[in-house]
C-alpha cells in the first residue's frame, strides 16, 4: 500500500492511497488543478483515481468534490459549490466500502460536522488509518490506533499557542471541546499508550497555521513517545513524502 498527503490543515486536505490496483482520494480540500500538480510530484495521475471519499462536510474537505462518495447527511450539509457531480454513492457512518480488493472501513467520530467519519484502509492484512478531525480522543479511538500499521493522526493545536493567539475565546473553546480538534498532547498520549502496538510510522496530520507549529507537534511527540520513532508531518502547502504501509 502506498500514501501520501496531498494538503493538510484548515485550508484544505486530502490524501491518496494506492493498493492493489485500487486509486483512492480521501477528502477533496483542494483545487483539481492543485491535485493534479501534487500527484504528479509522486508520478501519479488525477485521472486514474477511482474513487473520491468525503469524510464530512465542513468546506476544507469537501469544497472540491466532483465524482465521489460521500454520506447523504453530507451531501446536505455542504453549503459551498461542489460543480458538477455524477455518479454520487452514499455510505452511513460504520459502512465498509469495498474497491476490488480494496476496503475501506469507515469509523463516526464526534467532530462537530455531520455525520463525519474517519476511514481505515485495508489491503492484504495492512491496514492504514486515516485519523483527522477527530472531536476529541472518543473512546474507540486507542483501540483503533492500535489495529493498524501505520496512520495519519491529527495533531491540530499546541495548547499554550491556542490561549495566547488570535482566535476569540468561543473558536477556542470549540477547538478544545469535545467535538473540535486533538492537541499535540492527546495525539503523543494516545500513541504513547499503544505501547509495542503502535502503528510503525505516524504521519502527524491537520496541523493549525495559528496554534502549531510542525516544529512544536514533533517536539512533543518525540518528548512524549520517543526521539527513535519514525514521525512525519503532512504539511500544509505541499505534497508528503511517498510512504508506504
Amino acid at each position: 500500500m502506498i500514501t501520501f498527503s496531498l494538503q493538510s490543515g484548515s485550508n484544505g486536505n486530502a490524501i491518496y492511497v494506492e493498493a492493489g490496483g485500487v486509486r483512492l482520494l480521501f477528502d477533496a480540500g483542494i483545487s483539481g488543478r492543485q491535485a493534479a500538480l501534487r500527484m504528479a510530484e509522486h508520478e501519479r495521475d488525477i485521472r486514474d483515481v477511482d474513487a473520491l471519499i468525503l469524510s464530512h462536510d465542513h468546506s476544507d474537505h469537501a469544497r472540491c468534490a466532483g465524482i465521489y462518495q460521500r454520506t447523504r447527511k453530507t451531501l446536505a450539509a455542504v453549503w459551498c459549490d461542489l460543480g458538477k457531480l455524477s455518479d454520487v454513492r452514499h455510505f452511513r457512518s460504520g459502512d465498509t466500502l469495498e474497491f476490488g480488493p480494496v476496503r475501506v472501513h469507515t469509523v463516526p467520530t464526534p467532530h462537530d460536522g455531520s455525520d463525519p467519519v474517519a476511514f481505515v484502509v485495508e489491503f492484504e492484512r495492512k491496514r492504514l488509518g486515516i485519523f483527522t478531525d477527530l472531536g476529541h480522543p472518543f473512546a474507540t479511538l486507542p483501540r483503533l490506533l492500535r489495529s493498524v500499521h501505520a496512520a495519519y493522526l491529527e495533531s491540530n493545536y499546541d495548547p499554550e499557542l491556542l490561549e495566547t493567539g488570535p482566535y476569540p475565546p468561543v473558536l477556542q473553546a470549540r477547538i478544545r471541546g469535545a467535538g473540535g480538534h486533538l492537541s499535540n498532547d492527546e495525539a503523543a498520549e494516545l500513541l504513547r499508550r499503544s505501547g509495542r502496538h503502535r502503528p510503525r510510522w505516524l504521519a502527524l496530520a491537520h496541523l493549525s497555521e495559528q496554534n502549531n507549529r510542525p516544529d512544536l507537534a514533533l517536539q512533543t511527540h518525540r518528548r512524549v513517545v520517543g526521539r527513535q520513532y519514525p514521525f512525519t508531518v503532512a504539511g500544509r502547502y505541499g505534497v508528503s513524502e511517498l510512504l508506504r504501509v
